[in-house]
Formats: C-alpha cells, sequence, structure tokens
C-alpha cells in the first residue's frame, strides 16, 4: 500500500529580477587568456565559450524551458527528511507501464527532453502502444529542484532507496527503471534491493556498466577488451579531474561554481566536450548538441544554485565507496539491459556483463553516440529501452 505522505504539484516560476542579475554576471565577465594549444587539451577553448556565453546572454529562451517543465507535471514529495522533486509524465495509453528514470550529473530531468513524448505516445513517434510508460523522473538530492542535504550520508544507495518509497507512494507496484552516469548507479542498486526486498522493479535498462573487470578478465581480454581497458585508463588519467576535484574538495569548487555563471557553464561544457559524441566526435559539442540544451542544463544548477551540493553526491561516493551492484560473486537477478555507445570511456564487453547481469535480456553496441546517450541519440535509446522492457512484459 503507498504511504500517505503528500504530494504537492510544483510549478517553476523564476523571478524576473534573478534571469536580470544572470544577464548583468555574463556581461560583467572577467575573461581569462585564450589557451596557449589548438586543441581541447588545456580544456574548453575561449572561443567557444564565449560564443555560447554570447548566445545566453542574448538569445537563450528560459521561459520556454520553464514552460516546457511546467507542462510535463512537477511535484515535490518529503522522503526521508529530504524534498524530491521530479517530473510525472502519464501516458494516455491504456495498460502503460510505469518507468523510473534517473539522471547524472551534470545532467538533470531535462537530460530526458527528447524521450518523453515517444516514451509515454509511441504510436505518435512510429512505435507500437504497447510500448507505452508511465514517466517518473526524479532530480537526485542536492541536484536541480529537490531538496539540498544539510547532513552527510545522502550517498546513491541512499537515493535509491528514496526512490523506491517514490514508486510506491505513486501507487506503482510493477515497474521499471532506467539510468546512465550516476543514474546508472542508482538504478543498479535498485535492482540489488530487489533481491532482498522486492520493491516492486520488474527490470532496468542501463547505458552504463559500472564494474570493472577481474584480474582474471583483464588477463584474459580479447583485443577489443583490450581497448576498451585503455580507454577507460584513459579516462581516469586526462578527463576525470572533474570527478577527484568533486569526490575531495567539492565546497571549494562550490565557491566558484555558484558565484560564476561563466565558471558554471565551462565546467559542465567541459564534460559535454571531453564525453560527447562517438570518440571521433569528441570535443564537437556545437554539432552533437543544441546551444540552447547545454545551457538549459546548466541553468538547472545556476537557478537553485545546486552546483555545490551536486558535487558534494561525488563526496558521498567516495567516502562509502562506488557503488558497485552486480559482481561476478553476487551478479544481479532481475532482467537487465544495456546498451553500449562507441563514445563511452566506461564500455565493457558482453561476455563480462553477462558474469554480473545473471538475466542478461538485451545487449546492444549502438550505432553512435557518446556518454550523454539518451539526451544524444534519443531515438536510438528509445528502440533500446522498448526491447528491453518488451522481453520482460
Amino acid at each position: 500500500m503507498p504511504d500517505s505522505a503528500p504530494i504537492t504539484p510544483f510549478t517553476l516560476d523564476v523571478p524576473q529580477r534573478e534571469l536580470d542579475d544572470l544577464r548583468r554576471r555574463l556581461l560583467a565577465t572577467r575573461w581569462p587568456d585564450a589557451e596557449t594549444v589548438d586543441d581541447t587539451s588545456q580544456g574548453p577553448r575561449l572561443e567557444k565559450v564565449r560564443a555560447l556565453v554570447e548566445h545566453w546572454a542574448t538569445d537563450h529562451d528560459w521561459r520556454r524551458t520553464e514552460a516546457l517543465l511546467n507542462d510535463w507535471g512537477q511535484y515535490t514529495t518529503e522522503i526521508d527528511g529530504l524534498d524530491v522533486h521530479f517530473l510525472h509524465v502519464r501516458s494516455a495509453v491504456p495498460g502503460a507501464r510505469p518507468l523510473l528514470l534517473t539522471h547524472g550529473w551534470p545532467g538533470s530531468v531535462l537530460e530526458f527532453r527528447h524521450v518523453i513524448d515517444p516514451l509515454t505516445d509511441p504510436e505518435a513517434h512510429g512505435g507500437d502502444p504497447a510500448d507505452a510508460f508511465h514517466l517518473v523522473i526524479p532530480s537526485l538530492p542536492g541536484f536541480g529542484f529537490s531538496g539540498k542535504p544539510r547532513t552527510t550520508g545522502w550517498n546513491l544507495s541512499r537515493t535509491a532507496a528514496a526512490w523506491s518509497v517514490l514508486m510506491a507512494r505513486l501507487g506503482y507496484t510493477r515497474w521499471f527503471a532506467q539510468g546512465g552516469d550516476l543514474g546508472a548507479t542508482v538504478t543498479a542498486e535498485l535492482a540489488a534491493r530487489q533481491a532482498t526486498e522486492d520493491i516492486g522493479l520488474a527490470g532496468i535498462h542501463l547505458t552504463m556498466a559500472l564494474f570493472m573487470p577481474t584480474d582474471d578478465e583483464a588477463r584474459n581480454a580479447s583485443p577489443d577488451e583490450q581497448v576498451m581497458l585503455q580507454e577507460t585508463g584513459y579516462y581516469w588519467q586526462q578527463l576525470s579531474a572533474y570527478s577527484q576535484q568533486m569526490a575531495t574538495r567539492p565546497q571549494t569548487i562550490g565557491y566558484s561554481l555558484a558565484d560564476s555563471p561563466v565558471g558554471l557553464a565551462s565546467w559542465i561544457y567541459a564534460m559535454f566536450q571531453d564525453v560527447g559524441g562517438s570518440h571521433d566526435e569528441h570535443g564537437d559539442v556545437e554539432r552533437l548538441f543544441s546551444l540552447d540544451d547545454v545551457i538549459d542544463d546548466v541553468m538547472l544548477y545556476w537557478l537553485p544554485n545546486t552546483a555545490a551540493s551536486a558535487a558534494r553526491m561525488y563526496w558521498e561516493a567516495s567516502r562509502t565507496g562506488w557503488a558497485n551492484p552486480g559482481t561476478v560473486e553476487e551478479p544481479l537477478t532481475v532482467p537487465v539491459g544495456l546498451s553500449i555507445m562507441p563514445g563511452e570511456y566506461v564500455r565493457r564487453s558482453r561476455r563480462w556483463a553477462e558474469r554480473r547481469y545473471a538475466d542478461l535480456v538485451f545487449f546492444n553496441e549502438v550505432a553512435r553516440g557518446g556518454h550523454f546517450a539518451v539526451l544524444e541519440q534519443p531515438d536510438l535509446l528509445v528502440a533500446d529501452i522498448r526491447a528491453t522492457f518488451r522481453a520482460v512484459r
């Protein structure tokens, strides 16, 4: 039975003075010197960030995005002492199934903006009505318009526990879950909980398989698997400074990100640059994403001032250990679908995945795309999500 805690409609209406203050800050930016290289090895290039900021200050329309969020249906509810913000987009299709979508960092509920309509109304997008879903899309604790934890302990495992409460509170007794990045860990944690608590989770879909191969697997890696290990090593050695900073000193970087919209935008832009797209597309942000999509994502950190609170999720994870549900010794037993993007630095082979996921019902090496899978390749990911959960009707 769902509990009786209230679910409150949430309407977003950012005061105009906050948007005016943002524009003033953007126009008053004190810019650094340009990089001394002709590539992105020192970080986002000055000309690219300046172009983004010019668009932000002159052409970006926040009210359009605000209306979009309100039209989808936003709500808040208190779980474990924290206000949780979420979208709840119900399908009009009879028999639609509930699907929980969890974003990562530097993502937000807007990460799913291009898949909401196809997932809730598949027939209108060339699909089968039997593949329709009711969508529940929460903001992670400390992200977006969810509450900011005031004490330690809000890690990814506790988040998964909160999500199971949320689904029960909405009256869903059998449901599915999907996620990438931090959302993949939360989703896998939910699958681990299902094995011991029967929370109603019927299957999951991931765009990241967050496990490291065993020593034996690494020693016996195929040529393709050796490339995967090399790519993961490159990521940790060259691209993971943001993760190490937020895992060790989130408050330090928080001061800069809270005070400077350009600092925040460049911090997030760097991730779109470094891990977006297939490997031959890394760095080509403007071709892979619309500037408005990137800016909208930044706005969901700027407006609620959540850059520091979101960064603390990495600190929490580093203290309790990065959750890694699904091991060779204790594989996940719920049905799992896995989409492997060619540009993802944490790629894993099917045979490795089969040892962590006892019921791997779907596995696809997607034709193109990178870390921001659902935002980059919505059509391809919608097809994979449908195929995964079609297998576990």
